[in-house]
């Protein structure tokens, strides 16, 4: 299967999603230029992807980021955490 998904990078979620089967590459990635092309025209800050899986279940797993949404209290608990632990040491901050 292959998945195109338009994901928001401002508001850190996901606007778009259509699955095509392997058959269908050509129309996939005529889809992806047709909205990543309207996306540019409209100076939007989005990230226009394809990408294959075996299964939308396979893809949700690998590529978590894009189906959790931010508001989410746990899924930015996690990004904040993994963020944190990318800065250097001396730059972490206490928040009391």
């Amino acid at each position: 299967m292959i998945f195109l998904i338009e994901y928001d990078r401002t508001h850190s979620q996901t606007t778009f999603f259509q699955n095509f089967p392997d058959a269908e590459l050509t129309q996939a990635q005529s889809a992806r230029i047709e909205r990543e092309v309207a996306a540019n025209q409209r100076s939007l800050s989005l990230e226009i992807v394809l990408l294959e899986a075996k299964s939308e279940e396979t893809l949700r797993r690998t590529h978590a980021r894009y189906f959790e949404h931010v508001n989410s209290p746990e899924v930015a608990t996690r990004l904040l955490n993994e963020a944190l632990s990318e800065m250097p040491q001396q730059a972490v901050f206490r928040l009391a």
